[in-house]
């Protein structure tokens, strides 16, 4: 499964980066993915779904 490199964060409109290295047996749903946001630094736990 692929997720994406960077998401928009929902606070400052900014860009988040992924801060998770890709497990060896790839993502797959139920786990756990953070970005940290470049502009106001916020952190974004994300589960992975469908």
């Amino acid at each position: 499964m692929e997720i994406p490199e960077e998401i928009i964060c929902v606070d400052c409109g900014g860009r988040c980066r992924i801060g998770s290295y890709e497990p060896e047996e790839g993502w797959s749903e139920g786990m756990v993915v953070f970005y940290r946001c470049l502009d106001c630094l916020d952190r974004w736990d994300i589960v992975i779904e469908k």
